[in-house]
């Protein structure tokens, strides 16, 4: 592991104070257990809020991992403190980015799916900047390592993102269609993307945007849904479209419709 499961450094931006990862919330399966997915919040928010969404889901067989991000100053705030898996200034393709916190929260991710059964099944999903890091992982699934190098150590079957973005998107597309092998690895990996066409926090363009650039990366298996008139938030209907896209995607039994 690149990093200890519940400490990091504030990293890139200079600061030296070492940031602790929040409660972590965990939604146990009701029936036979045989997926794992560690679901990400968004900016602002803690891992309390999606798990009572995810609890009332009809997957009975999924254990949902809802982990908390440090409180941090975040640069897109004007250095306001809040909880943020990373620093982020701007959304754009070719804008600063934060790597260091990014292999950081992605690699405590990990570490939370690394303990789980090796006949279960693990997944990775997120709202917002929680969507911007699940999609950082799989790319470092695909390339086999993080930014920094080290090994990523689990096998994503499963990754999904409502109202998100890739960060440094450009940057991570060279680096998948520079190895035969991401390229390889990520045509096997399901990704689902939503967003809303009304998003003013996340523009849709950005989702969309990024939607192409993992496909034209090598993700084969990626679907983006836009959502007509829809916002930065989600509705009924985006998730019960989304438990049965992971129902089918993981092969799961007994899930309810």
């Amino acid at each position: 592991m690149s990093y200890p499961p519940h400490s990091m450094s504030s990293g890139s931006r200079g600061s030296r104070r070492t940031l602790e990862f929040g409660r972590t919330y965990v939604v146990r399966p009701k029936g036979r257990h045989q997926a794992t997915i560690v679901w990400l919040h968004g900016l602002g928010d803690n891992g309390s809020s999606w798990s009572q969404v995810l609890d009332s889901l009809p997957l009975p067989n999924i254990k949902w991992i809802c982990p908390t991000a440090p409180t941090r100053p975040v640069t897109l705030l004007g250095g306001f403190s809040c909880t943020a898996w990373f620093d982020v200034g701007d959304l754009s393709e070719d804008g600063p980015d934060d790597w260091e916190n990014l292999d950081a929260s992605a690699a405590h991710i990990a570490n939370l799916l690394s303990a789980e059964p090796a006949d279960v099944k693990v997944g990775i999903g997120g709202f917002s900047m929680g969507a911007a890091t699940a999609l950082y992982s799989a790319v470092c699934w695909a390339l086999g390592k993080y930014g920094n190098g080290y090994p990523y150590p689990v096998n994503l079957r499963a990754v999904m993102g409502l109202s998100g973005w890739l960060p440094a998107s450009r940057s991570l597309r060279s680096k998948i269609e520079g190895s035969s092998e991401a390229a390889r690895r990520a045509a096997f990996l399901p990704i689902l993307l939503y967003h809303g066409t009304c998003d003013d926090l996340v523009p849709y363009n950005y989702g969309e945007r990024s939607a192409r650039y993992l496909s034209s990366a090598g993700f084969r298996y990626l679907t983006f849904k836009s959502f007509d008139g829809i916002g930065h938030y989600t509705v009924p209907r985006e998730m019960s479209d989304l438990s049965n896209w992971i129902a089918a995607r993981l092969g799961l039994e007994g899930s309810r419709s």
